[in-house]
């Protein structure tokens, strides 16, 4: 009977100082209720209860969480039907709020994220929320950060992991990419063939106006030619002229002769003839060669004369 008051005893001890010392880990924090009612927190550390007057309430951990958002179906503004999960990173910074302004924190938290996440995707179209992550991370952040600081929580970053849409319309999604793309080639192919049209026109141009440039120049050089040489021919023309009103008989000849030549010539460049039968007097035409002689003769001892005439040069 004594073995056994001794043992009750000892318990009761036993009880008695792990109620009366507590020691909370680091990362934690422990609430301190007084016949129930929340008194103090207790901070990592050594710390002593008094039994049945004091008694820990909740056991808050301050450490940065993850909570992960299952994944559930969301309608865009555009009605299409897209699966979209994430994830949450939170820390508490208040462990009284955290305990006793809501019931369950973790439940709490993850039913105000999966209806912010729902509102948030339906404002927007599909296009909009596959390629704008990040503003509705941002969107999600801010709401959800705010809603949650009455509960002494610190919201530090929402993650959307995926947003699938269905099969069909992920086919429809291909099969529209695709048809950009070609778009996008036959534009392209399009847009060559027409350059390719204005280079080609240009260059016909340029051979045009090179061709012309070179007409100009050929004819502008021909009618230089014709000039001379009808500058020459008149000249020759006053020369026989003023030989014939002198009385040279030899200069007319000249004048003849020429004139038959050049008219045999033409004669023969025709197209049209073929043949040519014409009484040609052998010793006119001598005749007049030998006028031409004795024109030259004649001219170039004019010349003598005049350097002979012509006082020398100092």
């Amino acid at each position: 009977m004594g073995q056994l008051l001794a043992l009750v005893i000892v318990f009761v001890v036993v009880v008695g100082v792990a109620k009366l010392v507590r020691i909370v880990p680091q990362g934690f924090e422990w609430t301190v209720e007084t016949f129930g009612k929340y008194t103090r927190t207790l901070s990592p550390g050594l710390h002593f209860l008094i039994p049945i007057y004091q008694a820990v309430g909740r056991k808050i951990n301050m450490m940065e969480q993850v909570l992960d958002v299952p994944s559930q179906d969301v309608i865009t503004k555009d009605n299409a039907v897209v699966r979209v999960d994430g994830v949450v990173f939170y820390q508490v910074l208040d462990a009284s709020k955290a305990a006793y302004e809501v019931s369950n924190l973790e439940q709490a938290s993850l039913a105000l994220i999966m209806t912010n996440i729902r509102t948030v995707l339906g404002s927007m179209d599909l296009d909009e929320s596959l390629s704008q992550r990040d503003a509705i991370n941002a969107k999600l952040l801010r709401v959800v950060d705010e809603a949650t600081h009455p509960w002494g929580v610190k919201v530090n970053r929402i993650e959307i992991k995926d947003i699938a849409p269905p099969r069909d319309l992920i086919d429809a999604m291909a099969r529209q990419m695709k048809a950009e793309r070609e778009k996008r080639a036959n534009i392209l192919d399009a847009e060559g063939f027409r350059q390719a049209a204005i280079l080609k026109a240009e260059g016909e141009k340029q051979s045009v106006i090179l061709a012309a440039e070179g007409e100009k120049e050929a004819a502008f050089r021909a009618a230089e030619a014709r000039e001379r040489s009808a500058e020459a021919e008149a000249k020759a023309t006053t020369m026989v002229s003023d030989a014939i009103s002198g009385g040279n008989v030899n200069a007319l000849n000249y004048f003849v002769a020429n004139n038959y030549v050049e008219a045999l010539k033409e004669m023969a460049k025709s197209p049209n003839q073929k043949m040519l039968l014409l009484p040609i007097e052998a010793t006119g035409i001598l005749g007049s060669l030998a006028g031409i002689a004795e024109l030259a003769k004649e001219s170039l001892g004019q010349q003598q004369k005049s350097a002979a005439i012509q006082p020398p040069l100092r």
